[in-house]
């Protein structure tokens, strides 16, 4: 018998290395945090199926004009929330992270529809979220299955990081590793090095797998030295935001990482948007030429408070000037003439999918992550394999 189970040994082993990996969930950075504040984060989201640009909205409970925004897609009245996306088309979704238990996180909602599964539902968010999770925050078990019309939680990872990588202000995008990629390529495709990801990720060697969630850094534009009014915006380079409820939009340009800002347009109410004491809009530049260089004048936005829009003329003199030169990016440190005028009143903001709050009562068990002995940052593992191990040899006994 003794001789029996030793030739049958090498057989067991096999198959408990086979059940741990497939019992092993795909490793995701986390965040330990103690503040109830949160900040903009991002969500690399490769959609399952076909799908709307307002679908992706609902589903991830955001703004429709947060999403075009994010992805610099031109807002007009006719495409607002109507474009078609196909299949393993990836979009980034802006999201606001939270700190929930000790640990940086978005807690959604969902209603569960005839047809689901724990694994569909994890396919919908783009494997932002794993069936086994969303089974463990829920409770669901055969004694306790899914239901039609039930409403589940679903908790998708985030990262803050103080929105700065090594000082540049950035926003921290979660990222589900495809098959086939490796740091050195994604890092290419985010700009973004491999000891960046290491570092920022807590790996211990450089390598990733499929299905591993990462936090990416996108270098972004900060509103910190601008003077502003009662606002601030990080805005990831590349894309742009609305902001004065969506009378105004702010781009951020790669090359400079500054932000310019001038009226949208999508908003007819929004008009008078001119600096007092001049013919300028927020937006507008006028350079007079003269014997030693140039005179330039920018009306440059400042903020909003109180359904009031503030912005301020601001004069700078140029001993050399160009033509190729672009004037209407403002100093960080530059102060306008007129830094308070309020001029407008804006109307509501136009919001088709307004973001859902949930309580704190609705967030699910808590975390086993202590985050006064968590490190910065680190990396969440499976316990599975331990488990299957006694699986496996409650069969074989």
């Amino acid at each position: 018998m003794r001789n029996q189970l030793l030739l049958q040994l090498p057989f067991v082993l096999i198959l408990i290395f086979i059940v741990s990996f497939k019992l092993t969930h795909a490793k995701s950075t986390i965040e330990p945090c103690t503040s109830s504040d949160s900040c903009p984060s991002l969500l690399s989201y490769v959609l399952p199926w076909d799908s709307k640009l307002s679908e992706i909205a609902y589903r991830f409970q955001v703004n429709v004009f947060d999403v075009m925004a994010a992805n610099s897609i031109n807002i007009t009245a006719s495409s607002v929330g109507n474009q078609i996306f196909g299949a393993r088309s990836q979009l980034k979704v802006p999201i606001s992270c939270s700190c929930v238990d000790g640990i940086r996180r978005v807690m959604l909602s969902y209603i569960v529809r005839a047809a689901d599964s724990l694994d569909l539902i994890s396919e919908g968010y783009g494997r932002l979220v794993s069936g086994e999770q969303l089974g463990t925050l829920n409770g669901i078990s055969p004694n306790n299955p899914l239901t039609s019309g039930q409403s589940i939680l679903v908790q998708l990872p985030c990262t803050c990081f103080n929105n700065s990588n090594n000082g540049v202000a950035s926003v921290f995008m979660s990222y589900v590793v495809q098959s086939g990629e490796s740091l050195s390529n994604i890092g290419v495709e985010f700009g973004a090095t491999v000891m960046e990801l290491v570092g920022i990720n807590g790996l211990d060697q450089p390598t990733v797998d499929p299905g591993d969630i990462m936090a990416i850094p996108i270098s972004a534009c900060s509103s910190a030295n601008l003077n502003w009014y009662n606002e601030s915006l990080i805005v990831p380079n590349g894309s742009y935001a609305l902001t004065a409820s969506n009378c105004i939009k702010c781009i951020c340009r790669p090359s400079t990482l500054n932000l310019q800002c001038f009226p949208s347009g999508i908003v007819n109410a929004c008009s008078h948007l001119q600096c007092k004491g001049s013919n300028l809009f927020i937006g507008d530049v006028s350079i007079n030429r003269t014997a030693t260089g140039c005179n330039v004048s920018t009306c440059v936005y400042r903020g909003h408070n109180g359904g009031k829009i503030f912005r301020g003329l601001l004069n700078s003199s140029h001993s050399h000037c160009s033509d190729d030169e672009d004037y209407s990016i403002v100093s960080p440190v530059a102060s306008p003439e007129n830094p308070t005028v309020p001029y407008i009143s804006l109307p509501p903001s136009q919001s088709p999918f307004p973001n859902r709050t949930i309580g704190t009562d609705a967030y699910g068990p808590s975390s086993r992550l202590n985050p006064s002995s968590a490190p910065k940052y680190g990396r969440l593992v499976s316990e599975a394999p331990y488990y299957s191990l006694w699986v496996v040899l409650c069969l074989f006994f």
